[in-house]
């Protein structure tokens, strides 16, 4: 009995590193794919807020996403992002106010102020998507979190394609590999909730 349980452990094992390293090689390998537009509206991934100020990793995504509408490749931003514990402010109205004070108007920018997961912010933004008559959109978030991300947006039958930062806060080994790790439990823990 004893090892009975010992091989189907092992077995158990071998199948979780199995699908481990694929979801890394996924993931790692789809964080290069980059759409520049043209799309109705970019939509930012929220990633929290120090305040009145984005987190730094935030802040890349926003500045992405107004680079993106300064260049005339989407019409709109979308900001998702709720309020964090003990916050005045939601993320994305935190970032609304980053983006405004970097050129952007303040009616060319919709927020939803509810979301605290990537499923949430993309749950929650096709909603006034779908209000606005939105066509295509471009998904902003970190490199290394767009496989998840664009997953999810298929699910929701989002006409969306990835549009990752081209900088990131994740730019050394000893940053990405924790975030790749992240990305492949999130995403490990999203796909056996699929089934």
């Amino acid at each position: 009995m004893k090892r009975k349980l010992l091989f189907f452990a092992a077995g158990a094992v071998l199948i979780f590193l199995y699908a481990s390293a694929n979801f890394a090689w996924l993931i790692w390998s789809y964080s290069s794919q980059y759409e520049d537009g043209p799309a109705d509206i970019a939509l930012v991934l929220g990633a929290a807020a120090d305040g009145v100020a984005p987190s730094p990793v935030f802040e890349e995504r926003l500045r992405h996403a107004v680079d993106l509408y300064l260049r005339n490749r989407v019409g709109r931003l979308l900001l998702t992002g709720g309020r964090g514990e003990g916050q005045a402010l939601a993320e994305s109205e935190v970032g609304r106010d980053w983006a405004v004070a970097r050129g952007v108007p303040a009616d060319a920018i919709l927020i939803e102020t509810q979301s605290r997961t990537t499923k949430e912010n993309l749950t929650f933004a096709k909603a006034l998507i779908e209000d606005q008559g939105v066509g295509k959109i471009l998904v902003v978030s970190d490199p290394l979190h767009m496989q998840r991300a664009m997953w999810m947006a298929r699910v929701l039958k989002l006409n969306a394609a990835p549009s990752p930062t081209q900088t990131s806060r994740y730019e050394t080994l000893a940053t990405q590999v924790p975030m790749l790790f992240r990305e492949v439990w999130f995403s490990f823990v999203w796909f056996l909730r699929q089934q």
